[in-house]
C-alpha cells in the first residue's frame, strides 16, 4: 500500500517548466535548443510539441562517426570515419520521448497516404534510444536528457573489434563522457561529440601494435542531428550506363508492370540561377575542403587535383560551380556543413575512400567526405624508384619518383573526390586507352629492347600538365536533368510517405 500511494503520489506530481529545470544552464539556439550542464558533464535538448495524430515530435537526418582513429588498417577503424544515414524521428510514447529509425528500403511512392501507412507497419523501423520527459511547458514544449545517448557505442567499435578477431571489448561508461565543449547547435544541424573507452581483456595483435595500453582504447565519437532537406531537389533513375552509384529500395507503390527495386543516383544538388540558360552561375557551388593537417607539398597537390572537377562542370554548363579551399582553422571535419578532403594516418598503407552524407529517401549527397590513406605517396614513390632507379628521387626533374608520386595524389584526389560526386569505378573505360577515365592509369609499357626509363608521361600532372582532359564520363553524370524522373510519382521527401 505505501509504493502504491508513494507511485499515485508522483503520478500527481506536475513535471517542472523547461526554464525552471534549465534554470543556470548554458543555452545555445539552432536547429534546437540545447542547455549544458557543465557541472554534470549532461546535454539537455529542448523539443517542441507532438503531433497529437502520431506523436511525432520532429524528423531529422541522423548519422554518426569518430573523430579519432585506431591507427590500423586491418581493423579499419579510421579517423574521420562515418557511419550510414538514417531518417529518424522523435517520437513521445507516454512519458518517454524514443528516437526511431525509420525502414527506408521498403517505400510506396504515391499519394496514397493509407498505403505509405501500411508500408510502414509491415516492415519494422528502429528504436535507437529512449528517455524520460523531464520538464514541459502548457505550449507542450518538453525536455529530454540527451547524454545516454551521446555516450554510447554507436558506431559499433565493439562489434568491429570482435570480428577482426581482436578480442572481446565492451564500452566502459567509468572512462567514457559527453565532450561539452564539442557540443553546437547550428540553424541546419546539431553536432555533439563525446570520449569513449572500451576495455578488454586478451588483446588481439592489432590492439597491442598500435595501442598506448592494449586494454583500453580511446576514441572520440561524432553525431549529427541534421535538418531534413527541402522537396526542390528531385531524385534522378539510376542507369547502368552513367558511372554513378546509387541508394537502392523497394517502391510498393510501383506499377504492376514495373519493377518493386528502384535505385536513384547519389548526387549534389546544383541549381543553376538561369534554368533555362545553357550556361549560368549556380544559387550555391559546391565547395571542398582540404584538410590543414595534409603536408606540403602534399596539400598543393590533393587541391589541384581536386580542383579539375571545376572543369567538368564548366563544361556541363555551370559556370564557377565548383572550388577547393583549404578547411578553416575552427572547421570540425566532421561538420555537416564542410565537403572535406581528409589526410588519414595508419600504421600501414591503407585504401583510401570518397562517401559521405547522403539522404536515403532521395540520394542527395549533402556532405562529400574523402579519406586519404597518407603512406600511399610513400609507397607510390618506392614503386616508381623500382621502375627508374633512385639517382633522380628529390632533383625535382621530369623523372624524379618524388614528382611522379605528387602527379599520382593528383589524380587520386580527383578520383576520390569523384566517388563523392556520385561516380562509380568506369571500368568500361579502360577502352578508351590511357586518358584518365577511372582516375588511375597505369604507366604505358615500352618495348624491352629500348629500355627507356620514361614511362610516366601520362601520369605527370595529368596528361599535357595541366590536367586531364574534360570526357564525357565526368560531363555526363554531371549536366543538369532534362526531365524529373517518372519514378517519383510523389516527391519522396514529403511526410505522408514516411
Amino acid at each position: 500500500m505505501i509504493a502504491s500511494a508513494d507511485a499515485s503520489r508522483a503520478l500527481a506530481d506536475p513535471l517542472p517548466l523547461v526554464a525552471k529545470k534549465t534554470e543556470g544552464l548554458e543555452r545555445r539556439d539552432g536547429l534546437l535548443p540545447l542547455y549544458l550542464d557543465r557541472q554534470r558533464g549532461r546535454v539537455w535538448l529542448e523539443l517542441p510539441a507532438e503531433s497529437a495524430a502520431t506523436g511525432v515530435i520532429g524528423r531529422y537526418l541522423y548519422i554518426e562517426g569518430i573523430t579519432t582513429g585506431m591507427g590500423s588498417n586491418p581493423v579499419g577503424l579510421d579517423r574521420g570515419q562515418l557511419g550510414a544515414t538514417q531518417v529518424v524521428a522523435f517520437r513521445r510514447v507516454g512519458g518517454r520521448v524514443v528516437i526511431e529509425a525509420s525502414n527506408e528500403r521498403f517505400r510506396a511512392l504515391t499519394g496514397n497516404a493509407a498505403e505509405a501507412q501500411a508500408i510502414r507497419q509491415s516492415f519494422a523501423s528502429s528504436v535507437l534510444w529512449g528517455g524520460e520527459i523531464a520538464a514541459q511547458d502548457g505550449d507542450g514544449r518538453g525536455l529530454i536528457d540527451l547524454t545516454s545517448f551521446l555516450v554510447r557505442d554507436a558506431h559499433g567499435i565493439s562489434q568491429t573489434l570482435r570480428a577482426a578477431g581482436q578480442g572481446s571489448y565492451a564500452l566502459d561508461e567509468a572512462r567514457s563522457a559527453l565532450d561539452l565543449t564539442e557540443c553546437f547547435s547550428f540553424p541546419g544541424n546539431l553536432e555533439f561529440e563525446a570520449l569513449l573507452t572500451y576495455a578488454g581483456n586478451d588483446p588481439g595483435p592489432e590492439m597491442r601494435a598500435t595501442l598506448a595500453a592494449p586494454g583500453a582504447l580511446s576514441l572520440v565519437q561524432h553525431h549529427s542531428l541534421i535538418r531534413l532537406p527541402d522537396d526542390r531537389y528531385w531524385p534522378r533513375t539510376f542507369d547502368p550506363r552513367s558511372s554513378s552509384y546509387a541508394v537502392s529500395f523497394f517502391d510498393y507503390g510501383a506499377p504492376i508492370a514495373s519493377e518493386l527495386g528502384t535505385k536513384w543516383i547519389v548526387r549534389h544538388r546544383l541549381e543553376k540561377v538561369d534554368a533555362s540558360a545553357p550556361r549560368s552561375r549556380v544559387e550555391e557551388p559546391i565547395v571542398y575542403y582540404v584538410d590543414p593537417a595534409t603536408p606540403e607539398p602534399i596539400r598543393s597537390a590533393l587541391i589541384e587535383g581536386a580542383s579539375w572537377w571545376a572543369k567538368a562542370f564548366d563544361a556541363a554548363g555551370f559556370i564557377d560551380a565548383f572550388r577547393v579551399e583549404l578547411l578553416p582553422p575552427d572547421a570540425h571535419p566532421l561538420d555537416m556543413r564542410y565537403n572535406v578532403i581528409q589526410w588519414v594516418q595508419r600504421a600501414t598503407r591503407g585504401w583510401s575512400y570518397g562517401g559521405g552524407v547522403i539522404d536515403p529517401r532521395t540520394g542527395e549527397m549533402l556532405k562529400g567526405h574523402v579519406s586519404l590513406d597518407s603512406l600511399r605517396i610513400r609507397q607510390d614513390r618506392l614503386l616508381f624508384e623500382g621502375l627508374v632507379g633512385t639517382d633522380k628521387t628529390g632533383t625535382g626533374s621530369p623523372d624524379d619518383p618524388v614528382q611522379i608520386a605528387l602527379s599520382r595524389i593528383r589524380q587520386l584526389s580527383a578520383h576520390e573526390v569523384g566517388h563523392t560526386l556520385g561516380l562509380a569505378h568506369n571500368f568500361a573505360a579502360s577502352t578508351w586507352g590511357q586518358g584518365f577515365r577511372d582516375g588511375l592509369p597505369c604507366p604505358p609499357g615500352r618495348h624491352h629492347r629500348t629500355r627507356r626509363a620514361r614511362p610516366f608521361e601520362r601520369l605527370r600532372r595529368g596528361r599535357g600538365g595541366v590536367g586531364p582532359p574534360v570526357d564525357p564520363f565526368r560531363v555526363f553524370p554531371v549536366r543538369p536533368e532534362r526531365r524529373r524522373t517518372q519514378t517519383t510519382r510523389s516527391h519522396p521527401s514529403r511526410g505522408d510517405l514516411g
